[in-house]
């Protein structure tokens, strides 16, 4: 495996494996699932025990004032061929104690995460999930895809839209709202071929009766007038 040969494979983080961090000191950042590491590893090197392992070297926690830390050191490995790598090594930590309105919280799982948070830190060494730690990379290596302008609606297509609103009393403010665009004309197709679907299974406009001239109507005259 040569320079980033890896890093390529291993560097997008699907949008299914992330998430968004709200509040805090991390408030903004982005959270990746750690199972989405543990299958990334499975894919590159094989089962864990096999093509991939880890050993803690160390763990340890820390007080300051009425909270306390957990700490774990780890030394990950990985194969490649039938090569093993050299220790990759993370240390992560996570609260054991932690100061709460009602009290002193303990989290009889605080290892547990520290060691995750560890194989975090020693996969972010092989490239795993660069992206979302690296944002201004994410075109560095990989030229961008040109981007393709979307289609534009013919003028048969936008007149459709605008026969079918006349027929069926739509308003044109509204179909804009709805579809959150400033005119028919830059509708996507996508959204043309759906409103076209709601308007056509819209009923006609009523007719106001007021409109209708009586029978004895002629001249053209406003209905009601009289000739003078």
């Amino acid at each position: 495996m040569k320079g980033l040969e890896l890093y390529k494979k291993v560097r997008v983080v699907p949008k299914e494996a992330q998430k968004a961090i709200s509040g805090g000191r991390l408030n903004g950042k982005t959270d990746i699932n750690p199972m989405w590491r543990i299958k990334v590893l499975t894919e590159q090197f094989g089962p864990c025990g096999f093509g991939w392992y880890y050993i803690t070297t160390n763990n340890w926690l820390e007080q300051s004032g009425n909270e306390v830390a957990a700490f774990v050191k780890i030394e990950l490995f990985v194969k490649y061929g039938e090569e093993w790598s050299k220790p990759i090594s993370g240390t992560g930590g996570s609260m054991f104690v932690t100061k709460e309105n009602n009290g002193l919280h303990v989290s009889d799982e605080c290892y547990k995460m520290a060691t995750t948070d560890a194989i975090s830190v020693a996969c972010k060494q092989l490239g795993i999930g660069a992206d979302v730690y690296w944002k201004a990379d994410s075109t560095k290596y990989d030229k961008p895809e040109p981007t393709k302008e979307a289609p534009k609606l013919s003028k048969e297509q936008v007149g459709e839209i605008y026969k079918e609103l006349k027929r069926t009393g739509i308003s044109r403010k509204s179909l804009l709202e709805q579809y959150n665009v400033e005119a028919p004309d830059v509708m996507t197709i996508e959204q043309f071929n759906a409103a076209i679907k709601i308007l056509k299974s819209r009923p006609d406009k009523p007719i106001d009766p007021a409109t209708v001239p009586p029978d004895n109507a002629s001249n053209g005259l406003p209905w009601g007038d009289k000739k003078e």
